[in-house]
């Protein structure tokens, strides 16, 4: 194992607050989760971090869940955050019930956002073959990107998504915000599920009722690993619930954090 990585972080509200660390979900960063951060803001510290690999944060060439857990805690113990509720969407929501199943002296509160903690099938071959097969080098603007992309990937948000990370370096050349060839290279490492000993501090887990990744087979593990879990459905929303009913999901998550934190 290596050593934990440097992460970026945005840091919003009272930092005499309660503490909330967001994570977002595989080929995310910060910046998906800013409505939730600044619904949050007014009453939390509220800390939105870069995966290792993802956004601003440092590269590693290793890549798992137990390394970003590592990764999370070692940035709390930087930034003296002795205990934190933790909210993470997809992977993120794996990282965050991994840190709460090892450092459970850590955790205040979790909320986990349309994952459970099982280990999924491959089902983003079709966004890592495109990621694979566009050429940087022959990209000209995003356009050309989206276009090229979509030979591969059909769904508009789910490109628009991905190709979020690309930006232009100081030589006007397109690149990735993430690590790409190690997120393909490990990628069967992220679809593990998470392990440790039960984590028995409150927690709460959200699913977009037209989403997959929660269903009622995960029940079981789910009690198991989080025996006071309590489960909540948007209406209307798939894996993106966060961004496709962001009012119905802050109204959940904030009245979820008040009633134990304030």
């Amino acid at each position: 194992m290596q050593s934990p990585v440097k992460l970026h972080a945005q840091i919003s509200g009272d930092p005499a607050a309660p503490a909330v660390i967001l994570l977002h979900g595989l080929f995310g960063m910060s910046d998906n989760l800013g409505l939730l951060a600044r619904a949050l803001q007014d009453r939390y510290a509220v800390h939105r971090l870069d995966l290792r690999n993802h956004g601003r944060s440092d590269w590693s060439s290793e890549m798992s869940i137990a390394a970003m857990a590592e990764d999370v805690v070692a940035y709390c113990e930087q930034h003296s955050l002795e205990r934190a509720a933790f909210f993470g969407h997809s992977l993120g929501g794996k990282v965050a019930m991994q840190v709460a199943l090892n450092w459970p002296q850590c955790v205040s509160a979790l909320i986990v956002a349309d994952i459970a903690p099982v280990t999924y099938p491959p089902h983003h071959n079709e966004i890592l073959q495109a990621l694979a097969e566009l050429d940087l080098a022959k990209i000209s603007s995003r356009q050309q990107a989206d276009q090229l992309f979509a030979e591969t990937v059909a769904d508009l948000f789910v490109r628009q998504f991905v190709l979020k990370n690309l930006y232009r370096d100081e030589t006007r050349q397109f690149v990735w915000r993430m690590n790409v060839p190690v997120l393909i290279r490990h990628y069967d490492q992220l679809r593990l599920a998470p392990e440790g000993q039960p984590f028995s501090g409150p927690c709460l887990f959200v699913k977009g009722d037209t989403s997959a990744y929660i269903q009622q087979k995960h029940a079981g593990v789910i009690a198991e690993l989080f025996p006071a879990a309590q489960f909540r459905i948007i209406q209307g929303a798939g894996h993106f619930l966060h961004s496709e009913k962001p009012s119905a999901f802050n109204y959940l998550v904030g009245r979820f954090l008040d009633e134990l934190l304030l």
